[in-house]
């Protein structure tokens, strides 16, 4: 039976509560209405030709730039790059970097749980143009321990990109002092950082940080599909990486999708209002669901740290003796929406790497669920989950061959 079948034979659901947002998320109306006028009304040309529709096509480019640049305190829309997705800005970054500067090869550095759109560029760079590429190790709750990062730096480093945020585990990592490490030994390092699950949950500056580059995805933060930002520091080399017909985008060849770049302007200009607000009302939540699940659900763990070093919108917790796969099946039957393992793994049946990095076990890494909230969720929608879940897990801990006689209740 299919899981269309399994949902239908079940019903309807009495309340529906999407944590799924790593994946994917639910645009808002502000964010659909603000892109309606530039598919017919106003600013449908191509933004680099000079008529009325193209002006007002490249006006909403450089607002979106700018917008972007504001928030990050970067010094304008010139070092703001317009991408298709999170996904095409970390390759521009990466293999942009790493073609602009292939004479000089060495080093490209990266976290053992990065983003796979930083994993397989940084290995597509060593193919291509003959860089060598290094993992650093992390620790059990997913951190860069900086004595340990200082021992990888060297004359030959050329590149490094580490996370500010784990996509999966949450972990916020010390940007800052790794940026001053590595300039210290190498003044001529050029750092990444892929700041996707960060954006609009934390204040960013990337001045203070001292990055050269940094990774903004537009529906990270309730905003449409098919956009991203890549922000490269003013005398940075890179260089383009598709190369086609003529764009506003210096280093993004093609036709610029201005419905979409209008969506991520008022994504952004929505996330940074009452921003001090939504982040507390996220912190909140998470908490509520994560403690309300290790209080009632036995034998779990929490993947990734606690409290404030842990972004405030991310829940992922392994529930033993259970598959992730059939949790969110099961979970899907009572409205619960998750994501099993790595959202960018999830039909394949491999474990997590990022779970593997911070040493769980295949068993344990199989039964993780990510739950992730937002400030469009409330109190409400924790409990209803809370409510489920331990029903839920007791029921396929029946059912699982692995669960111990004490959880199965004989």
């Amino acid at each position: 039976m299919s899981v269309k079948d399994l949902l239908k034979e079940h019903g309807e659901p009495p309340r529906e509560v999407y944590f799924d947002l790593e994946n994917s998320g639910y645009v808002p109306d502000e964010v659909i209405e603000a892109m309606l006028p530039y598919f017919n009304k106003i600013g449908y040309g191509h933004p680099s030709i000079t008529h009325k529709p193209g002006w007002e096509a490249f006006e909403v480019v450089k607002e979106t730039k700018d917008l972007v640049a504001k928030t990050i305190n970067a010094r304008g829309s010139e070092e703001i790059i317009i991408t298709h997705s999170g996904t095409e800005a970390n390759n521009l970054a990466i293999l942009g970097y790493a073609l602009a500067n292939r004479s000089r090869k060495g080093k490209i550095l990266v976290s053992a749980i990065e983003h796979l759109s930083v994993f397989f560029p940084a290995e597509k760079a060593k193919d291509l143009f003959g860089f060598k590429v290094q993992q650093i190790p992390v620790d059990e709750k997913g951190f860069v321990d900086p004595e340990i990062f200082s021992t990888y730096i060297d004359k030959d480093v050329s590149l490094i990109s580490i996370q500010m945020v784990n996509h999966e585990i949450g972990t916020i990592q010390n940007i800052k002092e790794l940026v001053r490490i590595a300039k210290e030994i190498n003044p001529s390092v050029v750092f990444h950082t892929d700041a996707a699950d960060a954006y609009g949950r934390m204040r960013i500056d990337v001045n203070d940080l001292g990055v050269d580059m940094l990774t903004i995805s537009s529906h990270k933060i309730h905003g449409p599909r098919g956009v991203g930002a890549l922000y490269v520091r003013s005398g940075v080399k890179i260089e383009p990486i598709l190369v086609g017909q003529l764009s506003s985008e210096k280093y993004w060849p093609g036709v610029e999708n201005v419905p979409l770049i209008a969506g991520f302007r008022k994504a952004v200009e929505l996330a940074f209002k009452d921003f001090d607000k939504n982040v507390e009302k996220m912190r909140k939540l998470r908490d509520r669901l994560m403690d309300g699940i290790v209080n009632s659900v036995p034998e779990v763990l929490i993947n990734g740290p606690v409290g404030d070093k842990r972004v405030v919108d991310n829940v992922n917790v392994s529930f033993l003796y259970v598959e992730g796969e059939a949790i969110t099946v099961e979970f899907s039957l009572q409205g619960i929406y998750v994501s099993s393992g790595s959202a960018c793994t999830s039909r394949v049946l491999e474990p997590s790497h990022v779970l593997l990095a911070i040493g769980r076990k295949h068993e344990e890494a199989h039964g993780s669920i990510l739950f992730k909230v937002c400030r469009y969720h409330n109190e409400e929608d924790i409990d209803y989950a809370l409510e489920n879940i331990p029903v839920a897990i007791k029921r396929l801990r029946k059912l699982s061959p692995l669960t111990p006689p004490h959880l199965k209740g004989d």
